[in-house]
C-alpha cells in the first residue's frame, strides 16, 4: 500500500472506507475491529488497525454518533476545578475510560444546579455514552433530562439506596459523625462545625457531626459557624478569629474541609494559640500539605482517586449492558488522627 493509492474526500480526511479498502475488508469489519468487537477475527482486527496507523486515520465522533446512535464521550460533571478533590476523581476517571477508548468531557457547575441542568442539555444532545455526575443535588427537570435519555449513568461521591441509581462514594453522615466522636474522645466538650461553600455534602458532615453530639448530650447549635463564601485558607483563619471572639470557651474546631482547617491553623500560630493544647482542630479530605502544617493536621481521608477509579468502571459496565454487583458502592473513609487533636 502506497501513500499515494489512497482515495479521500475532498476535505482531505482519511474515511473509514479509506481503511477497509487498504486492509482489504468491509467498512462494516474495520468498523467493528476498531471497536474491538469479539465478533472479528484477531487477524483482521490487526490488518485493519495496521492500515489505520499507515494512514493516520482518527475516527469521526459525529459519524460514529449518527450511526450508533451514541458517541464515546462521557462528559463528568464536578463543581470546582480549583478543588483539588475534584481533581483527583477526574484523573482516575480519565486514566479508567481513555484505554477503553472514551472521551472524557468536563463540565464544571460551580455548585449551581441550574448550571449542572443547562451542561446536561448541552451534553446529552451530543448522545454520549454515560455521565459521571457528582452527588444528587440537582432541577427536577435535570433528573428528567437523565431518566428520559436513557444514557448510562453513574454519581459519585454519595451514596443512596434508591432503586435504579448507580452511585460510588462513602457516607458523607457517618464521616462527620467519626471526626466528631474521635474529638469528644479527646475529652473536648464544646466542639464547634465551621463550614464554608454549604453544598450538601458538608450540610452531611454536619448533620453527623450534630447526631454525634446529640447523642452525648452536649449538642450547642451556637457552635456552629456556616458561611456561605467559597472556601478558602483565608476564610478558615478569619472564621477561626470570628468563633473565637463570640465563644472563648470553644475547645475543638470541627472544619468541613482542609483548606479551611490549614487556614485556621496559620492563624493559631499567628496569635499564639496553642494547637491542641488550648484547642484542637480537625479538617477533611486530607488535601496536600495537611500533613506538613504545624501542628500536622488531624482529618479525614476520603478515597477520591478510588471513588474515580470504581464509578468509571462501573460506568464502562452499563455502557455494556451489565448491571453491576452493586448498585450503590460504599467505599468508606478513613480517619487520620495527627497533632493538631
Amino acid at each position: 500500500m502506497k501513500p499515494n493509492d489512497r482515495k479521500r474526500r475532498p476535505s482531505g480526511r482519511t474515511t473509514l472506507s479509506d481503511v477497509a479498502r487498504a486492509a482489504d475488508v468491509s467498512p462494516i469489519t474495520a468498523s467493528r475491529a476498531l471497536r474491538g468487537e469479539r465478533s472479528v477475527a484477531p487477524e483482521l482486527v490487526e490488518r485493519v488497525k495496521q492500515a489505520a496507523e499507515q494512514l493516520g486515520y482518527v475516527p469521526d465522533p459525529a459519524a460514529r454518533a449518527l450511526a450508533s446512535q451514541r458517541s464515546n464521550q462521557v462528559p463528568v460533571l464536578v463543581p470546582l476545578l480549583s478543588n483539588a478533590l475534584f481533581v483527583d476523581v477526574l484523573e482516575a476517571v480519565h486514566s479508567t475510560l481513555l484505554p477503553q477508548g472514551f472521551q472524557t468531557l468536563i463540565g464544571v457547575t460551580h455548585y449551581s444546579p441550574e448550571q449542572e441542568e443547562q451542561l446536561l442539555r448541552s451534553y446529552l444532545a451530543h448522545r454520549p455514552a454515560g455521565l459521571l455526575l457528582t452527588g444528587f443535588d440537582r432541577t427536577e427537570a435535570a433528573r428528567q433530562l437523565i431518566a428520559g435519555s436513557g444514557v448510562p449513568c453513574v454519581h459519585l461521591m454519595e451514596l443512596t439506596r434508591a432503586h435504579g441509581v448507580y452511585c460510588v462514594g462513602f457516607s458523607q453522615v457517618d464521616a462527620g459523625h467519626a471526626m466528631t466522636r474521635h474529638l469528644l474522645q479527646r475529652g473536648r466538650q464544646r466542639i464547634a462545625f465551621v463550614a464554608a461553600q454549604l453544598d450538601p455534602r458538608t450540610m452531611q458532615r454536619a448533620e453527623g457531626y450534630r447526631r454525634c453530639l446529640r447523642e452525648q448530650g452536649v449538642y450547642d447549635a451556637r457552635l456552629e459557624l456556616l458561611s456561605p463564601q467559597p472556601s478558602s485558607m483565608r476564610l478558615g483563619g478569619e472564621l477561626l478569629q470570628d468563633l473565637l471572639r463570640n465563644h472563648p470557651d470553644v475547645d475543638a474546631v470541627f472544619f468541613c474541609n482542609d483548606d479551611l482547617a490549614q487556614g485556621a491553623l496559620l492563624a493559631a500560630l499567628r496569635l499564639g494559640i496553642d494547637v491542641p493544647g488550648r484547642l484542637a482542630v480537625a479538617g477533611f479530605n486530607d488535601l496536600s500539605g495537611s500533613d506538613q502544617m504545624v501542628p500536622p493536621l488531624t482529618t479525614v481521608r476520603t478515597p477520591r482517586g478510588t471513588i474515580g477509579e470504581a464509578s468509571a468502571r462501573m460506568l464502562l459496565g452499563l455502557m455494556r449492558g451489565e448491571l453491576p454487583a452493586q448498585h450503590s458502592l460504599d467505599l468508606g473513609f478513613e480517619l487520620v488522627v495527627r497533632g493538631s487533636s
